[in-house]
């Protein structure tokens, strides 16, 4: 009888969306090359190494770098959540591409270290995140392939309700909502009536006492029309943080 030269890999459900529809149903069978290592194959079926979690073959643990043999039979499971982060990286300070502006606001609004701009190309943030140690996060998949890249995620959802909670479970980063300025990520600080006044629109100066204002680009904040709105994204936020465990060897900081 032939030999059979080819691998199973079975993939957790929770990555089956980044595999090609054909095989989102069933084991995937490959061809073994001889010289591909097994990180190398399960990325060249399109699950990029950042969402990659524990790899086992035959029921014992492996390395990435790990050359499978012919007719071996490999389990692809995904990242635990929360995620452990590499020295440096925690508490998660973010950088967001192009497409997520939104979530990019949201997250500042729970006073997270977030960085976006929607001009720069992928060499550029791959270069930011590793030099600044921020997770990148990005909806796009060749992104996250780039070898050079040290931590990123996939946002998975469009909405941006669905984002935010996403990243919340997969790092459960400390929230400090208020704290900085949604446009620009700068820190806010509390600022007299007095000193701002001339800055403000008249029913604004009238009708609120209550003012912060960001260091970084001089943006000033009040309790409008949307404050409420905002209250329940906070809201929901600790909702949500409360149901996910904390990472190792990191305390909760309180939430102001």
């Amino acid at each position: 009888m032939e030999e059979d030269t080819r691998l199973t890999l079975r993939f957790a459900p929770e990555l089956r969306f980044f595999l090609p529809p054909r095989h989102r149903s069933a084991p995937v069978r490959v061809d073994r090359d001889g010289t591909s290592t097994l990180g190398h194959i399960v990325e060249s079926l399109g699950v990029p190494r950042t969402e990659l979690g524990a790899l086992h073959i035959d029921g014992h643990p492996v390395d990435p770098s790990h050359q499978p043999r012919p007719g071996q039979v490999v389990d692809v499971a995904p990242l635990p959540r929360p995620q452990p982060l590499p020295p440096g990286f925690q508490p998660p300070r973010f950088l967001l591409d192009v497409h997520l502006g939104t979530l990019a606001r949201r997250l500042r609004l729970l006073g997270l270290d977030t960085d976006y701009h929607n001009d720069r190309d992928d060499p550029t943030l791959v270069r930011q995140a590793n030099d600044q140690h921020r997770v990148l996060l990005t909806r796009d998949r060749k992104l996250l392939c780039r070898k050079a890249l040290r931590v990123g995620a996939h946002i998975h959802h469009d909405q941006p309700d669905r984002q935010l909670t996403d990243v919340l479970e997969r790092f459960a980063p400390p929230l400090r909502p208020w704290t900085r300025c949604p446009e620009c990520n700068g820190p806010l600080t509390p600022v007299a009536k007095g000193e701002v006044a001339d800055t403000l629109p008249v029913g604004t100066r009238a009708t609120y006492d209550t003012f912060a204002r960001c260091t970084a680009c001089a943006r000033v904040y009040w309790r409008g029309a949307h404050h409420a709105h905002l209250t329940q994204i906070i809201r929901d936020a600790r909702a949500t943080l409360a149901t996910v465990p904390q990472p190792r060897g990191t305390t909760a900081l309180p939430a102001h």
